[in-house]
């Protein structure tokens, strides 16, 4: 426990000369434009490319796609080669969320401040915006110019590709969703509610951080590392929302908050009390930190991030 506080301690003052705000306001902010400008470039007026609007440029973390252009940055990648997809990551993620929020699943009114897409559209209409986001997605990944690239960064993209294309998939995101619903009302252990997670909402945080990588030409050791990296902190950040639906603050958080006790939900606070679930948290990310060892201070954002995700309120 000693060296594990130590190492959070270190890393704390070495956190002190970056400013993670200004970071995460510049890649929030590059990330917004092109994803703004991908929305504009179409023609059409229905009624889902407005729904893609409303979901897609509501204010939010933009987490995946600046842990993707972070984890390019620690292996010495640039921004600009892995900006369309840290975009294409975001609308894969909100498709997610929208289909997350529908009356069959989670039937949630709020999300990111605003109402959910069902809500603000109607139902029929929230699961087409989602269908239209995965599959622009896929669209924008596929998009590279093969006449312009390498074969070797032709062979990246495909894998990237094929990363995405599985953690969004049965084996990841969607397989997480089954499990999480099977779960309600039903007492699942400790296990259980781990790998439920890790496909729900660590399968795209890891692909993520593999997109990064790997585009941004890591080495095999790198992307090792930062797998790891990507694994606890996709943890981690699951273990904190489980803990603000709990202790969050609606207007905060821009969603409401108990909902996990109504639906007789399985969550770290309910199996382990909150101050075990900080604390299993806090080790989560110390793990985290100890597998950024191996990199210099070009990771010193995902160093940040791992801290803000413990300490984020919303």
């Amino acid at each position: 426990m000693y060296l594990k506080n130590h190492l959070f301690l270190k890393v704390n003052r070495m956190m002190d000369s970056f400013d993670l705000s200004s970071y995460l306001f510049s890649k929030q902010k590059q990330v917004n434009r092109v994803i703004d400008e991908i929305i504009d470039q179409t023609t059409n007026s229905s009624a889902v490319v407005s729904a893609m609007r409303h979901s897609l440029l509501a204010e939010g973390k933009r987490l995946r796609p600046v842990l993707c252009i972070a984890a390019s940055q620690a292996v010495g990648g640039r921004t600009e080669d892995v900006l369309m997809a840290a975009c294409a990551l975001e609308m894969i993620h909100t498709y997610s969320l929208i289909h997350d929020d529908l009356p069959a699943m989670d039937n949630d009114d709020l999300r990111r401040g605003k109402p959910t897409c069902h809500i603000a559209f109607d139902e029929a209409t929230a699961i087409l915006t989602g269908d239209a986001l995965l599959t622009l997605g896929f669209e924008i990944l596929s998009s590279i110019d093969l006449n312009h690239i390498k074969v070797n960064n032709a062979v990246k993209w495909l894998r990237v590709i094929h990363i995405i294309a599985k953690a969004a998939g049965y084996k990841g995101m969607i397989e997480g969703q089954i499990k999480d619903i099977a779960a309600e009302g039903n007492r699942i252990g400790l296990k259980d509610l781990k790998k439920m997670h890790a496909l729900k909402t660590g399968a795209l945080i890891e692909a993520s951080i593999s997109t990064g990588a790997i585009l941004g030409n890591g080495s095999v050791e790198q992307i090792q590392q930062l797998s790891i990296y990507a694994k606890n902190i996709g943890l981690a950040f699951q273990v904190i929302d489980d803990i603000l639906n709990v202790e969050g603050d609606p207007a905060v958080m821009g969603k409401d908050v108990g909902t996990d006790q109504v639906r007789k939900k399985s969550t770290y606070p309910s199996i382990l009390g909150i101050e075990k679930s900080k604390e299993f948290a806090k080790n989560l990310v110390n793990n985290a930190l100890q597998a950024l060892d191996y990199f210099d201070n070009k990771s010193d954002p995902l160093r940040a991030i791992a801290h803000y995700i413990i300490d984020r309120k919303k």
